[in-house]
């Protein structure tokens, strides 16, 4: 079973409950320059509780450890839970994040995308830099900052830059964010 394969079963799941949707993270940001192994994926998700226990419900026991209990909980607290396939061992995170300028503005722009024949909707290239900037800040992660080089380094070109930096000023990201630019080169 490939990762393809399971997004094809994730995303019909999603859409069939009816649950906005974004790929993101580093799948997501594999997607905007150079792929790197990862065993997850993280998909932002905007449910309300019907749509949330409908996606649950599609997830059958047999194939999914997916638990209605946690998913209701991360709603409550904007916060995240996990499912996993049983078939591949992948686990997907699903991040229900808080309604805040960011987060509302990047799902915003979030963009529709074919992969392999799959469409499906993923994290621009300036927001994968925002986000791998926000996650290198609270994790003090070179991983993080190395992912957001490779999308500078990618997609250079055709990059809303003065968007970006809004971002980074807002969200007090500079320091992250000379250090992306520092790895580029």
């Amino acid at each position: 079973m490939s990762v393809e394969d399971l997004l094809r079963r994730i995303v019909g799941a999603l859409v069939s409950a009816g649950v906005p949707y974004m790929l993101t993270g580093s799948y997501a940001s594999s997607l905007h320059s150079i792929p790197r192994a990862t065993r997850d994926i993280d998909i932002v998700i905007f449910p309300n509780r019907e749509q949330l226990t409908g996606l649950i419900e599609r997830l059958p026991a047999d194939s999914y450890h997916a638990d209605l209990t946690e998913a209701l909980e991360a709603l409550r607290v904007r916060g995240q839970f996990n499912v996993i396939d049983y078939a591949s061992g992948w686990k997907v995170d699903f991040i229900i994040p808080p309604f805040d300028e960011f987060n509302l503005e990047e799902f915003d722009r979030r963009t529709a995308t074919n992969l392999d024949g799959l469409e499906l909707t993923v994290v621009s290239a300036e927001d994968i830099i925002v986000a791998k900037l926000l996650w290198a800040k609270a994790g003090q992660s070179d991983r993080q900052i190395e992912d957001a080089a490779g999308v500078l380094r990618s997609q250079a070109a055709t990059l809303n830059l003065p968007y970006i930096e809004r971002w980074v000023r807002k969200l007090d990201l500079q320091e992250q964010w000379q250090a992306a630019r520092a790895s580029v080169g």
